[in-house]
């Protein structure tokens, strides 16, 4: 990505930071500033960071990187910069000796279909042969080794660290998440990405961006910063997709089921089990399910082209590959059992289309049983239309808690239901406790019948007033079907 020299002096911003200390620029508790460190005044949502600086200088920090002027004669140093933010991730760049450009470092983002191109191509480029590194939502990892993170793109700090570790560690190829958050807070500045891949925008995070014009204004700030040299590749199925990269100087390809792209593919066969696609005139076998899970598919199919592998040895490798954990993952393979699958789907658009997509595999004379629920204090508009979403494709619906955080669960339980069309309010179920929830689908489901969790996916915790519990959904359902104990 382009970068620009944000400080006034240059040799300042190449000065070496303490890495043993925390340093970016937020700190309310009592941990001691070491001599050495040079504290980055970020304002946030919660804090600014320059109602902390008296504090950083009585503990005897060195340097002061603020976009504030320096407010009176001191002998502390004072750099005043354009963008806290911006300066932090070129620091940390310039202190890891920019560790992204030592490797091949792809960045995908999209409102869904992130985890799951991450994770396929980590893992077909490592049935390829190449060590990869990855940065996603359900873990980092560095070959086989996993790494433990937390955010799904880390902060410039940790994002630098990581992929230092990812270069010694031997990886040609990176491949990680870039989510809006990170794009407005300026997480990878600094960082040199080879290539971008927009998957889909669609509602999300509306709490956080206030609108969808804002949403979409800071996916495409990814595609404004690459270079001539670097590629994008865009979904032409997302009516979006051509907005992402109309500033983009990089070299432009697209992919799609429905419209026409440079790399196009056709779904032959869907079930529970799997798909048959043809893509680019080839036809494979893959252990995914969904028509969105084609489009991802297609996705890294065209992504490895691009980075210069043969569609022979692609689709060889993409056969190999099973889904990401919590993303349309069957829970078991016992026909005498109702098919049960775990999902993260979360969004609106996420929940829809993994319903339309069970609604087309299942049996004619079976059902589709939902259970599902909304994150407490998010976004709350999007819990009506989920809720009728789940209402108009689900046969039976029992909506529950997510992770209703400080919010009262029944609230958003009634929030949700609210969505549901009057004629659909039959089907639906309120139960509070998402393990009697899950319970309560396993009891009245059929074998042939189709049960699919919504919403936590790989988690393994409900956040549930400031707590993160215990909770992990395949083992409630696995102790539901009596398949453990």
């Amino acid at each position: 990505m382009k970068v620009e020299n944000v400080l006034e002096n240059v040799e300042i911003i190449e000065m070496a930071i303490n890495s043993e200390a925390e340093i970016a620029g937020i700190t309310t508790d009592s941990r001691e500033v070491k001599e050495d460190v040079i504290f980055v005044a970020i304002k946030g949502n919660a804090f600014d960071g320059n109602d902390f600086i008296d504090q950083a200088v009585k503990k005897g920090c060195a340097l002061i990187v603020s976009e504030q002027p320096l407010p009176r004669e001191s002998e502390v140093k004072w750099v005043q910069v354009k963008s806290a933010r911006r300066a932090w991730g070129q620091m940390c760049a310039n202190y890891f000796g920019h560790p992204s450009e030592k490797l091949e470092l792809i960045g995908v983002t999209g409102t869904n279909g992130k985890t799951t191109v991450v994770s396929l191509l980590a893992d077909v480029m490592e049935n390829l042969g190449y060590r990869c590194g990855m940065i996603s939502t359900i873990g980092n990892r560095i070959g086989a080794e996993l790494v433990s993170g937390t955010h799904t793109t880390p902060d410039a700090f940790e994002l630098n660290y990581l992929l230092t570790k990812m270069v010694e560690g031997g990886c040609k190829y990176a491949f990680m998440e870039v989510s809006s958050h990170a794009l407005d807070q300026d997480r990878v500045y600094g960082v040199n990405f080879a290539g971008a891949v927009f998957t889909n925008i669609t509602h999300d995070h509306l709490d956080y961006h206030g609108d969808f014009k804002s949403y979409i204004k800071a996916k495409k700030k990814f595609f404004d910063g690459l270079n001539e040299d670097d590629f994008a590749l865009v979904n032409a199925d997302d009516k979006n997709a051509s907005v992402m990269v109309q500033n983009c100087e990089a070299e432009k390809f697209t992919y799609g089921l429905k419209r026409e792209a440079d790399f196009k593919s056709r779904i032959i066969v869907d079930s529970v089990e799997g798909m048959q696609l043809s893509i680019d005139r080839f036809e494979a076998h893959f252990l995914l399910s969904g028509e969105y899970n084609a489009s991802n598919l297609t996705a890294t199919y065209a992504c490895g082209r691009i980075l210069g592998f043969s569609s022979v040895e692609l689709l060889t490798a993409m056969s190999r590959v099973s889904p990401p954990e919590g993303r349309f993952e069957k829970v078991h393979h016992n026909p005498d059992l109702p098919d049960v699958i775990v999902d993260f789907a979360h969004t609106p658009d996420a929940l829809e289309n993994i319903l339309e997509s069970v609604v087309k595999i299942k049996r004619k004379d079976r059902k589709v049983i939902v259970v599902f629920g909304c994150g407490g204090d998010r976004d709350k508009s999007k819990r009506a239309k989920m809720g009728r979403i789940a209402g108009t494709l689900g046969d039976e619906i029992i909506i529950t808690s997510d992770n209703p955080r400080t919010e009262d669960p029944m609230t958003i339980i009634e929030e949700v239901a609210v969505g549901v069309r009057e004629e659909d309010k039959h089907k639906v179920r309120r139960v509070v406790l998402r393990k009697e929830a899950i319970r309560t689908a396993c009891k009245i489901a059929q074998p042939g019948d189709i049960v699919l969790v919504a919403g936590k996916g790989h988690e393994k915790y409900q956040d549930i007033n400031g707590e993160k519990l215990p909770f992990d959904d395949k083992e409630i359902i696995r102790k539901a079907l009596g398949l453990s104990d």
